[in-house]
């Protein structure tokens, strides 16, 4: 280890230190260096330099690069031995997931009857929601504005008086309405509850159906005896159980090894009675009248591949609540707390656990034995087998599989309850009726008698939003009173005869339907203009419908359709009128396809007929 320092002179450097006096002279590019170790000459550009010894008797040059070393490329060798590292490591991590996956597999199939299952209990129906006056003057009038313009001061005010005169009787009628369905939701809890208690056979085996629905081991209750209920419970076959399982190598190494057959037996066998303990368990908390439980298994034999029943016996609710399961080896004993109890695994003499899987002797079981006699894999139609049983459990669905109800506590709309509570005029028909006769603008034709008892009118169209008028003019043309003028703000005139009854939408199409009862129409009325105008509010003109058509038909079934042109330069037309007539000196009344507008869109259109619009 040296010291020493720098002496700055110009034109030079000097270094001094404990090894001697060092001296350069030049620029980087010829630099002469003089002192201990010798004499040298130097030039350098960049990263690189080259030196010369000028004294002493060994002389070099060199020539290095400083700023990095030279890379040096892996061997072949290298490249193998990384590719076999490489491969080992991923076949380690495959073995140790398949290891996990067993481990997993083996847990979740023999630990099903460790789990705890809710007891049941009366069902518990909540409180109906509570309704506020405010919340009833809200939705009616929401209801009661629609269709009004914003600047329409008169109609507002009108709507909103309507709308605190509704209220009240709207709340009333919701609330009696929704304290009904809770009280009839009581009282049908209530007995299902005591069916349930009494062992009824359909409302037991509905709850218990349920409750297994989700199970590994799907199973299904088919009857009720007194308090025994009978189950059938569909287990894994022998063969689709997995052919390995984890292990250690003698170095203690983890590592998969095969199966032998009777661990493969065991491995099943735990299987089956944790799905027999926990089915059990679900059984009698599902169903609290319930004793005892008659269970019997079915899975698909090994060797003739074909259905049959592998254990059977009589388990009492005593015998399972107070046996305690901790472990998933307890699920063996379920052959030594049941009754009557049959397996078709049986220890032999040397006490190992047999390797091969018989069907088992079912005449003890009458109705056992007369499903397997009567038993087919491919049965023919209509005829019941095993084979259906199998495809019912294996489904893991519940047999009996209902549509779920929807919120019985549904506020039901202000719109549907004045519906309702209006009185209204027969329901129309759904769609107009097929082939009516076309009409062309200025066409005129008499109207059958039949069609003065109930002419129904259907607007439909798309591509914008407009509202059906009705005008019942006088022999001047102009409405003689302020309920001659029909339209969403005031839905009937004062006799009822000429009603709008509402706009729905009918697939791609918005259709507002009215109806006119022309022989109820005071004489007064001599002519009634079916008109339509856009929405003030949107600003649109009737070039912006598309498939706009008038349709009209009585009882009788006759019917005629008009469809107005869409002029652009309009934004309020009578479609189509109706008026009085004489034919060969008796009444008549006649239709007229007009397909007439105004610019200036309803207020136009009022002003023609004698409506003042504020």
């Amino acid at each position: 280890m040296g010291f020493g320092f720098r002496v700055g002179v110009p034109g030079m450097r000097v270094r001094v230190s404990t090894r001697g006096v060092r001296t350069s002279i030049g620029p980087r590019a010829a630099r002469l260096s003089v002192g201990s170790g010798g004499a040298r000459m130097s030039t350098g550009l960049g990263p690189f330099y080259a030196s010369s010894s000028l004294s002493g008797n060994r002389r070099r040059t060199s020539t290095r690069r400083t700023t990095r070393s030279r890379t040096v490329a892996p061997s072949v060798a290298q490249l193998d031995r990384a590719r076999r590292q490489a491969e080992r490591a991923q076949q380690e991590a495959e073995r140790d997931a398949a290891i996990a996956q067993l481990r997993e597999l083996r847990r979740q199939m023999t630990g099903v009857h460790l789990e705890s299952f809710p007891e049941a209990h009366p069902p518990v129906i909540p409180d109906a929601p509570q309704l506020s006056p405010s919340w009833a003057l809200a939705e009616a009038r929401t209801f009661h504005l629609q269709g009004v313009g914003r600047l329409a001061r008169a109609e507002r005010a009108a709507a909103r008086r309507r709308a605190e005169q509704d209220a009240p009787a709207y709340l009333a009628a919701e609330t009696a309405r929704l304290r009904a369905i809770r009280h009839q939701l009581t009282d049908e809890a209530e007995h299902w509850w005591q069916a349930l208690l009494a062992n009824d056979e359909d409302t037991v085996c509905e709850a218990v159906n349920t409750a297994f629905s989700d199970n590994p081991a799907a199973g299904c209750a088919v009857g009720v005896d007194g308090s025994v209920l009978s189950v059938v419970v569909r287990q894994q076959d022998l063969d689709s159980m997995p052919a390995q399982t984890p292990g250690l190598t003698p170095a203690g190494r983890p590592t998969l090894k095969n199966l032998t057959k009777r661990d493969r037996v065991l491995w099943w066998l735990t299987s089956m009675g944790s799905n027999i303990v926990a089915t059990l368990k679900e059984g009698f908390a599902t169903a609290p009248g319930i004793t005892a439980i008659d269970l019997a298994v079915l899975t698909r034999l090994p060797d003739t591949q074909r259905l049959g029943f592998v254990a059977y016996g009589r388990w009492t609710r005593r015998a399972i609540e107070s046996t305690p399961w901790r472990e998933p080896e307890d699920a063996l004993r379920f052959q030594d707390i049941g009754q009557d109890v049959a397996c078709s695994v049986t220890t032999t003499a040397s006490g190992n656990l047999s390797s091969a899987i018989k069907p088992l002797e079912t005449s003890r079981v009458p109705g056992l034995q007369d499903l397997l006699d009567h038993a087919q894999d491919e049965p023919g139609a209509g005829e019941p087998s095993l084979a259906d049983i199998d495809v019912a459990l294996g489904a893991g669905a519940s047999p009996d599989d209902r549509t779920p109800l929807t919120d019985p506590y549904r506020i039901k709309p202000f719109a549907e309850w004045k519906q309702e509570t209006s009185a209204g005029p027969p329901p129309v028909p759904a769609t107009p009726p097929a082939l009516p006769a076309a009409l062309i603008p200025g066409q005129t034709l008499v109207l059958p008698e039949d069609a003065w008892q109930g002419l129904h009118v259907a607007f439909s169209f798309a591509g914008a939003d407009a509202d059906l008028t009705l005008f019942l003019t006088g022999e001047d043309g102009r409405v003689t009173a302020d309920e001659d003028f029909v339209f969403y703000n005031q839905p009937f005139s004062a006799d009822g005869a000429a009603r709008l009854l509402g706009k729905q939408q009918e697939g791609p199409y918005s259709v507002e339907r009215a109806t006119l009862h022309l022989a109820a129409l005071p004489e007064r009325v001599r002519r009634v203009a079916i008109a339509i105008n856009m929405d003030v509010d949107t600003g649109l003109n009737c070039g912006s419908l598309t498939h706009a058509a008038l349709h009209m038909d009585c009882v009788t079934g006759a019917a005629w359709a008009f469809q107005p042109s869409a002029n652009p330069d309009i934004r309020a037309m009578v479609v189509a009128e109706v008026y009085r007539h004489t034919v060969d000196g008796l009444p008549a009344w006649k239709l007229r396809a007009l397909g007439q507008g105004w610019a200036d869109g309803l207020d136009g259109l009022a002003r023609a007929y004698g409506v003042d619009v504020e």
